[in-house]
């Protein structure tokens, strides 16, 4: 929804209405993740995509359809068949689907959402997509209280537990219960769309290769921090697209900041002095990406003294280093590229290989 959001206030606004069609769930190679979402509008318009092209127009009747009569609907969307205009996912994917009509009154806490993701304050929406009853009702859930109702005050009790554990994650995905709220039940499938703030990226090292990693981390999504010790070097005017250039020393600075699963920290001053310290407190966070540069003689020296400052196999396993994935990069430009590939890597599972080598589901964790 995040993608469509602003044109959803806007459709909905003045008591207009919206159909919105969102990804609940994904199997093999499907082109759009869980929580993409198109819109259609009362003016005839489609906005978004939830494949890349190949079932929007089904879809669009759907919404319209929606539009019409106010009545969910739960699609499924797979392969091809042979007839050239079926609908369906020449991927190989299949998609499941869940349309709504939104305006004011089926979500009233529309413009509180919009709000918390505009700010970059947490927040998620658990739906009903499918089940003998409530379908379509909606919990908003915050850290701290939640708004609207699935139904019933048990599942609404039980589910906002389950979603701020999702929601402190970033996760969007299926949970399932029984018809009164059961964990271990089913008969009720509820979407959690989480809208977390933007992960955060720490770069430490204020060089010509930090500049093109701040570049590539923004196109990721990433809120990019630059941080160094030198003032002469962490200027704002360097980094401009950066979110926040600071001049401190990155381990000092490091201990005061909130790191989550989602974080990346990449050490990029191969100075001992700078970034030993920096790994130090770096490794013993539950960042989910700690990578640091410099040539496999820095690396060895390196180990050394992280050894000497008392981290453990443990924590010295977790370090990406040399950073990056084997690109033969040269360039700043480049080496941000491997670095990028490699978080995403470490993010899916991916093996690294060339995919026209590889064999399998090009998706890691995907059936064949």
């Amino acid at each position: 929804m995040r993608e469509v959001l602003s044109e959803l206030v806007a459709a909905t606004n003045g008591g207009g209405s919206a159909a919105m069609a969102t990804v609940v769930r994904t199997w093999r190679s499907a082109p759009r993740p869980a929580g993409a979402s198109m819109l259609v509008t009362d003016a005839g318009e489609a906005v978004g995509s939830v494949s890349g092209g190949c079932v929007e127009g089904a879809l669009f009747e759907v919404g319209q359809q929606v539009l019409a009569d106010g009545a969910f609907r739960y699609e499924t969307y797979g392969v091809s068949d042979d007839d050239a205009f079926a609908v369906g996912l020449t991927c190989g994917g299949i998609l499941e689907v869940f349309v709504e009509r939104v305006n004011s009154d089926t979500w009233p806490e529309l413009t509180g959402i919009a709000s918390s993701i505009a700010d970059e304050q947490p927040v998620a929406v658990a739906t009903i997509v499918r089940g003998p009853h409530h379908v379509g009702r909606h919990l908003v859930v915050r850290p701290d209280h939640a708004e609207g109702s699935l139904g019933t005050a048990r599942l609404d009790d039980t589910v906002r537990e389950d979603v701020i554990g999702m929601l402190a994650s970033g996760a969007t995905g299926f949970l399932h219960y029984g018809p009164e709220g059961q964990r271990l039940g089913e008969g009720l499938d509820v979407f959690v769309a989480s809208y977390a703030p933007a992960p955060q990226m720490f770069i430490f090292g204020a060089i010509d290769f930090s500049a093109a990693l701040v570049r590539v981390g923004k196109l990721l999504g990433f809120k990019v921090t630059v941080v160094d010790a030198r003032p002469i070097f962490a200027t704002k005017k360097r980094f401009q697209e950066a979110d926040e250039v600071v001049v401190d020393w990155p381990h000092r600075w490091l201990e005061k900041q909130h790191v989550d699963p989602r974080t990346v920290i990449a050490v990029l001053t191969h100075d001992a002095k700078f970034d030993v310290p920096a790994l130090v407190v770096a490794l013993r966070t539950n960042a989910g990406y700690v990578g640091a540069m410099g040539s496999r003689r820095t690396h060895e020296d390196r180990l050394i003294r992280l050894k000497k400052a008392g981290l453990t196999s443990a924590e010295l396993e977790r370090l990406h280093s040399p950073i990056g994935l084997d690109l033969g990069a040269r360039t700043p430009e480049e080496t941000a590229i491997s670095i990028a590939a490699q978080l995403v890597q470490s993010r899916w599972g991916g093996s690294g290989a060339s995919l026209t080598t590889s064999t399998g589901p090009i998706h890691p964790g995907a059936p064949r």
